[in-house]
């Protein structure tokens, strides 16, 4: 696949370096890709919106609209290539419209995270970085992941070096990913994918000896919080949010792990 002329040039930008100056102060403007799917690009930017008054001060944010199926796609097929450059097509439209960082609220697109962050025009928020920090900083040992079977096959895409990461059974993870597959894509919650789910995690910390389950599907968040999920568990997109606030300049108290 031929890489488009805007994808040609990586660069070097940090979030930091992109939200300050040494001459004059950026409000950051934060691009978010949405669509991926949509239940979690809703999430994000009430979350998003909710600190940013908590604080008393305006969401600067723009969002253009991706393909869940299309990304599926590439990922389905193992082309981290063709997914970077889709993307970096987003966060290019994203820059020109003002953003100074991109998100990308889901978890599967981060399987080309290394390609995306070479051609990228803008610096993008990772969410693998976020979660790893987050298990360091927990010192959690032994997890479990939930979500696609493209980030539970792959440990997370191997960003939790250290840590044990236990993988469910195969057909276990066929139910995982079917599950978290219908919610992403319909963005409706399945009361009987919901008990499967907590049975399944209080197996996991049975059998395995888990500390927690790793919520590694951004879409989780319409299906858990804290009110309904019984079990340990690190919610991988409340940490995300939070990484995009203090890139943001704001900050947020909403707990990432029960």
């Amino acid at each position: 696949m031929k890489t488009p002329h805007w994808a040609r040039r990586s660069t070097n930008a940090t979030v930091e370096s992109v939200t300050t100056s040494k001459t004059q102060p950026v409000d950051p403007l934060i691009g978010l890709v949405g669509g991926l799917g949509v239940g979690a690009a809703i999430h994000y930017y009430r979350a998003l919106a909710a600190a940013h008054d908590d604080g008393l001060r305006p969401l600067r944010l723009v969002m253009d609209h991706a393909s869940i199926s299309r990304a599926t796609e590439y990922a389905s097929k193992g082309d981290r290539h063709g997914l970077a450059v889709y993307l970096a097509g987003f966060l290019s439209r994203l820059k020109s419209a003002g953003a100074t960082f991109g998100v990308i609220p889901a978890v599967t697109p981060h399987l080309c995270i290394d390609e995306l962050k070479r051609i990228t025009p803008l610096p993008v928020i990772d969410i693998t970085e976020a979660v790893a920090s987050a298990v360091r900083e927990r010192k959690l040992s032994k997890v479990a992941l939930f979500g696609t079977r493209f980030v539970i096959e792959s440990d997370l895409y191997g960003r939790l070096a250290g840590v044990d990461v236990v993988r469910p059974r195969p057909d276990e993870v066929d139910f995982v990913h079917r599950a978290y597959t219908h919610l992403a894509h319909s963005a409706s919650v399945s009361d009987d994918d919901r008990r499967q789910l907590t049975d399944l995690a209080g197996t996991l910390e049975k059998r395995e000896g888990v500390d927690a389950i790793l919520l590694a599907g951004t879409d989780f968040a319409l299906m858990f919080d804290a009110s309904n999920t019984p079990f340990p568990h690190l919610d991988c997109a409340r940490i995300h949010i939070d990484a995009i606030l203090r890139a943001a300049g704001t900050t947020a108290d909403a707990p990432a792990i029960v």
